[in-house]
């Protein structure tokens, strides 16, 4: 996500921290540099102005400290710019306490992706140990009360739908009078939307909003359609009024216009942001760890929460000493692979990790290679997997032809694998080769 900004802001302090000294027109030349990134990036021009004068005038009129390099006080300078400019700060949900009953209402464009971000949204409720409900109000869209109840059945979230009802007013009334009964502390309202903004949808909203009288008011927003997304936000806002904002595939995004304007354009925070089609694939958003990332300096916090939602830690003890006593197998491998998905993916992991995308290639990190190793682990028997050693030349003819590859890919697959048993075994044995491998990551 962002990656031709983050490509960008590399370069421009790969740079900087190559001079031995730091001139005016140095930064000024950075600064200039910094406001091409933010236009190819489609971000606000009103936004990009005052966020580069603002900068300019702050990094020009700095007091030079000797603890720091010029250069890293350039950095942290537009670090802190760039971390106000998302937000200053995680927004949180309002919620009223577990006996309340907290309405949150969606809105959006038709193809924004709300529907599946009201499950989403849901399922993250849900796993903070709430009740939620959701309520099919979009009786616009054909099937839109269908897919919500398919993806409530996916989640295990309750859901308040009406298949002869027409008036979406109603429905969440009765919505509103079912979730009181049934103990919902949370109602998360799906509403329809439209191809673009008109004057019957801005009614029918107005109209559910009067009835819901919500606690939350979010729009889910296209975070690929750049400024159309922040024109969305500020049109919904003046009729409606929003509370906040959530990104949805913001995981496609390369640009990040939408992000980086949102919240000076409307005073509306981003609250959640969407990285994948799967139901779990939302994140609360932050903007440090957000300017963090933008900046090629990682998000490790985001990465061990990732990890201890993922990985139990009693499975992580158990994975330390199969590599360190050399028990590490295929069958450990394809687990492994297994979790890296649920956490979202190499590339995905990779961007929080401090320094670890600088030099690495896009065939580096190619999913369509993982997903023909998954292949080739697939193919091999269980005793193949649990020993590798096994594995000759009929046996890999066999696994070429039952994984659709050749025979070269699977002998490349073993020697890679020998090799990453090999590090990874160096890696806890060795306290003196951690701090080698952390120093590359710049950690």
């Amino acid at each position: 996500m962002l990656e031709r900004l983050s490509a960008k802001f590399g370069d421009i302090f790969r740079q900087i921290s190559g001079k031995a000294a730091i001139s005016e027109k140095n930064i000024q030349d950075a600064i200039n540099e910094i406001k091409i990134a933010l236009l190819e990036a489609d971000v606000n021009l009103r936004v990009v102005r005052r966020f580069v004068n603002g900068t300019a005038e702050e990094a020009l009129g700095a007091q030079v400290f000797r603890s720091v390099s010029p250069a890293q006080q350039f950095t942290k300078i537009v670090y802190d710019r760039l971390v106000a400019l998302l937000g200053d700060r995680r927004q949180e949900l309002a919620l009223k306490g577990p006996d309340t009953q907290t309405v949150i209402l969606l809105l959006g464009l038709q193809g924004s992706g709300k529907t599946t971000t009201a499950a989403k949204l849901a399922l993250n409720l849900k796993r903070d140990g709430r009740k939620p409900l959701l309520v099919a109000a979009d009786l616009v869209r054909p099937a839109a009360v269908e897919q919500l109840a398919v993806l409530a059945e996916e989640t295990g979230v309750a859901i308040y739908k009406e298949t002869t009802e027409k008036n979406p007013v109603k429905v969440v009334r009765n919505a509103l009078k079912h979730g009181a009964k049934a103990g919902s502390d949370v109602l998360v309202i799906d509403t329809s939307g439209r191809l673009e903004i008109d004057e019957q949808l801005m009614k029918e909203i107005q109209d559910i909003r009067k009835a819901a009288d919500p606690d939350e008011t979010l729009l889910v927003a296209d975070a690929m359609t750049g400024q159309s997304a922040v024109d969305s936000a500020k049109a919904f806002d003046e009729r409606v009024g929003l509370t906040g904002v959530i990104l949805s595939k913001f995981d496609s995004d390369a640009r990040g216009g939408a992000a980086l304007s949102i919240k000076s354009v409307t005073g509306k925070p981003i609250k959640y942001i969407g990285t994948g089609e799967q139901v779990d694939a939302l994140e609360p958003f932050y903007p440090d760890r957000m300017a963090s990332r933008i900046l090629g300096m990682g998000d490790v916090v985001s990465l061990v929460e990732r990890a201890e939602e993922t990985i139990q830690e009693q499975e992580a003890l158990e994975l330390q000493e199969k590599i360190a006593s050399k028990t590490f197998t295929f069958e450990d491998f394809l687990d492994q692979i297994k979790r890296m998905r649920k956490m979202g993916g190499i590339k995905n992991l990779l961007e929080m990790i401090p320094g670890a995308q600088a030099g690495i290639s896009e065939d580096t990190i190619n999913e369509k290679e993982i997903s023909k190793s998954e292949a080739i682990i697939l193919s091999m028997t269980r005793a193949e997997r649990r020993n590798h050693h096994i594995i000759g030349p009929s046996r890999r003819k066999r696994i070429a032809r039952g994984s659709g590859t050749a025979v070269y890919d699977v002998n490349r697959l073993v020697k890679q694998f020998e090799k990453t048993r090999l590090m990874m075994r160096k890696l806890t044995r060795s306290k003196k080769y951690q701090s080698s491998l952390l120093s590359q990551f710049g950690m």
